[in-house]
Order: structure tokens, then sequence, then C-alpha cells
């Protein structure tokens, strides 16, 4: 989910492209997480760009993660003004259309790819990625080389992660233990705790305190390390492969039933899959394209760890079993 790696993530709540004064009469109010509307995130290009097609105002209102985002319109309901919710990930797709917030697209998504594959009726997938456990290769000589080293490393060696209350990275990562420990996950996650520096509510904060030293290790993406290649021109930082596999996140877009415009929305979403959309979010959110893109990627993609395997749960088991899990967590993060 991403993201914008400067060290002060400066998030807006709102991002305005002016066009036309007849475009005043037409606007799409975009509900997202705060790395997509950051000053480096794509949300400025992303309303640029659109705007060219659709003669409208692009308005952005944003969130710390996207777990959040579910929330706020669980808590805004019938009077949310989103028109669309981009940010939401698969493991939220069924509890997402349980709200009954949420409209079909009616698009045609055969060219989109996703590793494992993902259909559906009502969201629209934008971009995805691996969660991994990044290192700082000058303070780590030896990272972990798999989740059950990550579990039973050097209590002295500390990863910052984030809370899957409220971020999808954090519930990622709970999904990704549960995957590969089952019945023991709280067990495991009693025993990472130890190496735990701190929980933050997003993604944001998490990698900020690992940019600054706070820690040798953060949960973010196998795509983190292109950002300071690309950018930095450093491979100073890098994704630990880990041997069990590695979790994915597939980031998605939908359309709600209140859209002032549900023409104007569903233009967006088939915006999001096409070749100016998907160029701008490997190097601005620095994840993983579903569809062609106007160029290559960077080389720096090239050099990024490629996962052997990859574990997704369905989205109704996760529906099913989120709190239950994240009742686990908390009892086991919270033991002395």
């Amino acid at each position: 989910m991403r993201k914008a790696f400067i060290p002060f993530l400066t998030a807006i709540a709102a991002i305005t492209t002016a066009s036309s004064v007849a475009a005043a009469d037409r606007t799409l109010t975009i509900y997202t997480y705060e790395s997509f509307t950051s000053e480096w995130g794509p949300a400025a290009k992303v309303a640029e760009a659109f705007e060219k097609t659709c003669d409208c105002k692009v308005d952005y209102v944003s969130v710390a993660d996207g777990v959040e985002l579910l929330t706020r319109l669980k808590l805004e309901g019938a009077a949310s003004k989103a028109d669309i919710v981009l940010g939401l990930d698969t493991n939220l797709v069924s509890e997402a259309k349980a709200t009954g917030f949420f409209a079909p697209h009616g698009l045609d998504l055969s060219a989109v790819k996703v590793p494992g594959g993902f259909t559906d009726d009502t969201f629209v997938p934008y971009d995805y990625g691996h969660f991994a456990v990044i290192y700082d290769t000058e303070t780590m000589k030896e990272p972990p080389k798999s989740l059950k080293e990550l579990v039973e490393g050097d209590p002295a060696q500390k990863i910052v992660i984030e809370d899957p209350r409220t971020s999808t990275p954090g519930l990622g990562l709970l999904l990704w233990v549960k995957s590969v420990y089952g019945d023991q996950a709280g067990s495991a996650w009693a025993q990472l705790k130890d190496r735990v520096l701190t929980v933050t509510p997003g993604w944001s904060e998490a990698y900020g305190l690992f940019t600054k030293g706070e820690a040798p290790m953060v949960l973010s993406y196998t795509t983190s390390p292109a950002y300071h290649m690309v950018t930095e021109n450093t491979e100073r930082y890098q994704a630990a492969a880990f041997s069990e596999g590695h979790y994915i996140q597939i980031e998605v877009a939908g359309m709600t039933k209140n859209a002032k415009d549900p023409a104007l929305a569903k233009a967006f979403l088939s915006f999001v899959t096409g070749p100016e959309f998907q160029s701008i979010i490997p190097t601005t959110n620095w994840m993983m394209p579903v569809a062609a893109t106007k160029e290559p990627l960077p080389e720096a993609f090239g050099k990024l760890v490629n996962p052997e395997k990859t574990y997704l749960m369905s989205s109704d088991g996760v529906a099913a079993n989120r709190k239950a899990w994240i009742d686990e967590w908390l009892a086991a993060m919270s033991k002395n």
C-alpha cells in the first residue's frame, strides 16, 4: 500500500486540481489512504490525468490506512460523500460488499493480471505487492530467511509492524502468520512480540521509523527497495526472501451506490486499469501494475525478491474470522 518514501510523508486531506468553471459541476470524491495522497504519492498525477478525460474535478478524502477506509464508510453509512473508495484490498472485499454500499462496476477486466488471479463484479484491482520484511543492510548483516526465523530470532533485533485493526499491511501480516502457523499463530505472536519495537496505526508511520534508524526491520513490501534504488540510487534497504513464501496484497477500488454521478465513477474505475493510471503506480505508489503500462518498468524492479509461493486467503474466510484472529493477536501481544 504504497507508498511515499520521504522522511516527512506529508499527508494531505484533500487534493483538488482545477480544470474549468464548467467542471465544478462534476466532482468525483475519492476516499483513499494517506500515503496515496501524500506529497509524493500518486494522487496528484492521477487527478491531473483523469481530469483531462472527464471535464471534471477530483477531490480526495484520506484516512490513515486501508482498514480505516472501511471503518469510516460503516460510520458514515448512507451519508457518506464517497463516490469511489480506493485502497481496500482483497482481504476486505467480502466485508465491504456486505455493507451494501457498493455498486457493481459492469466492466470487462480480462486484461487485468494478478498472481493467483482475481475477479469480482464490484471491485477493480489496481495494483499488487507481496508483503515482506525490509531490512537495513548497514545494521543487519544476517536477515531472517523465513517467518520461523523472524519469530524465533534475536529479540534485540527489532521490527516495526502495523496494527491489523487499522492497517491493511498489519492485517496482511496477521494473515501471513495465520497461513503459516495455523492453530499455533497465537504462540508465534507471543514469541514474536519481543522483537516488535512498536505497532503503528498505518504503513507511513512504520516505514518512517525504519528509515530514521529506529529499528533494523519493518513490515512492508517486496517492492519497497525499488524506491530506494530508483530515487536514492542505493541498495541499502532490501527485502528478506522467506522460504515459506509471502502473502500478497491486491489493492482494489469500487464505486458506491450513492455516487453523485455513476457514469463518472464508472469511467474512473475503467481508467484505473488503463495504461495512464498503471504507468503512474510503480514509481509513486511503489507497487506492481495489474495491466499494461506505457513504458517498461524501471530496471530496479527486475532486482526485487520474486516469491516462489504466494499466500492469499479467501475474502469470505477473512470476513468470517478477522475479529477472532485479531483478538488472538491482541491476547498474545499483551502477555507479559
